[in-house]
């Protein structure tokens, strides 16, 4: 019997900048050095994210049909939303990302871990594209909302036992 897999407790922190060099990433790419990856608080809404291919087609006249194949692949755009803490260093970094023109690394963390084991893992590079916030109505909590951009494979690490 397998198990659902709920979004409660996972955790996405931003990381360091990684510009993707048209090559696939893999797990060691976002751990090399220990870089230092920053938890984002707050989070009520962590968005999608995964590949799309793009479709290629051609009208041949003598066929009477369209022709497709699979194109490039995207990784799409995630939206992140939180509720605004102006103390958190996870948001702090965020909007500090936004203003940069490179893309950054990031890890989604499951709450997936096996007793004394260790959760799955989503890594991935984006570029930062908008940090706005939304106030709403009086009983309203303020949100800051980001739009990710991501600009490589997502590389998935499964769940592990102890």
């Amino acid at each position: 019997m397998s198990i659902l897999l709920v979004t409660a407790k996972s955790k996405l922190s931003i990381g360091p900048a990684l510009a993707f060099d048209n090559t696939d990433f893999i797990a060691s790419d976002f751990t090399t050095g220990t870089p230092t990856y920053v938890l984002i608080g707050g989070t009520t809404n962590l968005g999608s994210a995964g590949d799309t291919s793009e479709l290629i087609t051609s009208n041949q006249i003598d066929a009477g049909r369209t022709r497709k194949a699979k194109g490039t692949r995207n990784a799409g755009s995630m939206a992140v939303i939180c509720d605004i803490d102006i103390a958190d260093a996870g948001q702090l970094a965020l909007i500090a990302a936004e203003k940069s023109r490179e893309s950054f690394s990031f890890m989604l963390e499951f709450n997936d871990a096996p007793s004394g084991g260790t959760p799955s893992i989503r890594y991935f590079s984006a570029f930062v594209m908008s940090t706005a916030e939304q106030y709403d109505e009086a009983n309203s909590v303020m949100k800051l909302n980001a739009t990710l951009e991501i600009d490589s494979n997502i590389v998935r690490v499964a769940a592990a036992a102890a």
